[in-house]
């Protein structure tokens, strides 16, 4: 069964996904046809790409690289962290969740 592609963006508690430059390691890009992971971790960045090559979403892989990353790079969040995700679907569908925490 094929993976419908899903467009994400994450902000908030992996926030670093999408600005990987904190003192993250150079390493050679890899290129692909079906998805792409970036994290300051490379350990982290693993772990996505291991989702997505055994099936996964990019919904998948970005919560894998967020438990990940608490526990590599405690400096990105941590478990108990909230955000927003935008996504876009391949059918066009767009939608939000809102995820972040609620204070008393």
């Amino acid at each position: 069964m094929k993976t419908p592609f899903i467009r994400l963006a994450l902000v908030g508690t992996a926030s670093v996904l999408c600005c990987a430059s904190i003192q993250a390691a150079s390493v050679a890009p890899v290129a692909s046809e079906h998805g792409m992971v970036v994290s300051a971790q490379h350990l982290a960045t693993q772990v996505g790409v291991d989702v997505l090559k055994k099936g996964g979403n990019a919904i998948d892989a970005a919560v894998a690289v967020g438990y990940a990353l608490a526990v590599v790079y405690p400096a990105a969040g941590n478990l108990g962290g909230g955000g927003f995700m935008t996504l876009q679907l391949a059918d066009g569908r767009k939608t939000f969740l809102d995820f972040a925490k609620k204070h008393p």
